[in-house]
């Protein structure tokens, strides 16, 4: 049974008030499947929306390695500050302008039973009325006998970073029937999103879990199984409906990034400063980069990912022209227009990140087949069509050649969260 329509734009939210959502849902073709289309005149720079996921959850790994996050909307919990500390390993680094982080720690509040953490009472209880109650471990937080924690240790052990998924947001989707009085609502909202063949899950599966999926599969469903069975949703825990759970989460997960040192960072930028003073700032800025990526690498935020209605509606093109941010920090997404949209043009966002999308229409198409399982044919696919193709190994000894300027911008990638 479909989702109504105002099912779908129920997760999408104002900043002050009911959004205009200026969006509708049309089916396209059998290999696109949906499409979001316009209904009214976009500008360029404008929100075309901003949405709620119906789920969402940090990934283990990101957790386990002291990226503290809202365990609701993911909202980062560090100072910016202590961030900065955190990701340079140097614990006496100090920030100018501490004023500017946003982080209010004397809001945050714990789970009584398993003292998870909280941004705030309104994060706590959201959660609690929607999936909590079942999935809190209570006491048993730290016993690794805990049917939770036994699942969520082999997730562990299957998918390392960097991270694409959680097996908890699967979690999140049973716990969230559960604990729900219209319980069919929350199926209906599930099943909207895009299905796979048979052949295309297990492609899905091994792509999460490598070369030995098949045990492993087995394995994370007999735990899951222990853990959250329900009898509404016992096609789930079959073998073929948990194949189709994970490459339902694998397709349509819309990964999310949260920092408290991005938003101080952000905030900056916005200072009216005199020239010498702005040249300082942003000198500091970019050598605390420089250090982060020496200590740190390229894990710089809380990650976790999402179930979005609207944002899973959206097809990619390597020519977007609109995309995805979470500048809130935390998990509301918005989607802002790239340039202006008309009337009844469809809204398409990129499913690669601004380098690959720069790479040969070959390598391009290599990645989407590889993640996303489909041929793209936008205008820059089509227009290259002629082209000849350049493996991805050639392309990397390009790189490689022309080399990167010593004092190449390591701030924008990173800071945009």
């Amino acid at each position: 049974m479909a989702a109504s329509m105002c099912d779908v734009f129920s997760f999408c939210v104002g900043v002050a008030g009911p959004a205009r959502v200026a969006v509708e849902v049309r089916f396209v073709s059998s290999a696109k499947g949906k499409g979001l289309f316009a209904t009214q005149p976009i500008r360029k720079g404008e929100t075309i929306f901003v949405e709620r996921p119906l789920v969402a959850a940090q990934f283990l790994w990101n957790a386990l390695y002291r990226y503290r996050a809202c365990d609701h909307c993911l909202r980062a919990l560090e100072k910016a500050e202590e961030n900065a500390q955190r990701l340079t390993g140097k614990p006496g680094q100090v920030l100018p302008h501490p004023e500017l982080c946003t982080v209010r720690k004397d809001l945050h509040q714990n789970c009584p039973h398993c003292r998870v953490t909280y941004c705030s009472a309104e994060c706590r209880l959201a959660a609690a009325e929607q999936y909590h109650q079942i999935l809190c471990p209570g006491p048993s937080q730290d016993d690794p006998a805990h049917p939770l924690n036994k699942l969520q240790e082999a997730w562990r052990s299957v998918h390392y970073p960097p991270e694409t998924a959680s097996i908890m947001l699967m979690a999140r989707m049973v716990a969230t029937v559960k604990q729900a009085k219209d319980k069919d609502r929350w199926i209906r909202l599930f099943s909207q999103f895009c299905n796979k063949t048979a052949n295309e899950e297990e492609e899905i599966v091994h792509k999460l879990l490598g070369d030995k999926f098949k045990g492993q599969l087995e394995l994370l469903r007999r735990l899951f199984t222990e853990a959250l069975y329900e009898e509404a949703l016992s096609q789930w825990f079959t073998p073929d409906g948990f194949r189709s759970l994970f490459a339902l989460v694998g397709t349509n997960g819309q990964g999310i990034g949260t920092s408290s040192l991005s938003q101080w960072v952000h905030a900056c930028d916005a200072l009216e400063l005199k020239p010498q003073d702005r040249e300082q700032l942003d000198a500091f800025i970019d050598q605390l980069y420089k250090d982060i990526e020496a200590a740190t690498g390229e894990f710089l935020n809380c990650e976790g990912s999402g179930l979005f209605m609207l944002q899973s509606c959206c097809n990619h093109s390597c020519v977007p022209n609109a995309e995805t941010s979470f500048p809130e920090n935390n998990f509301l997404l918005h989607v802002t227009a790239l340039e202006d949209i008309k009337p009844g043009e469809e809204i398409c966002i990129s499913y690669l990140d601004c380098c690959q999308r720069e790479r040969s229409r070959h390598s391009r198409h290599k990645i989407l087949r590889e993640n996303y399982l489909f041929v793209c044919s936008c205008p820059k696919c089509l227009a290259e069509a002629d082209e000849p193709n350049m493996t991805s190994e050639e392309e990397e000894e390009e790189e490689e050649e022309e080399g990167e300027p010593e004092d190449a911008e390591l701030g924008d990638e990173m800071t945009d969260v």
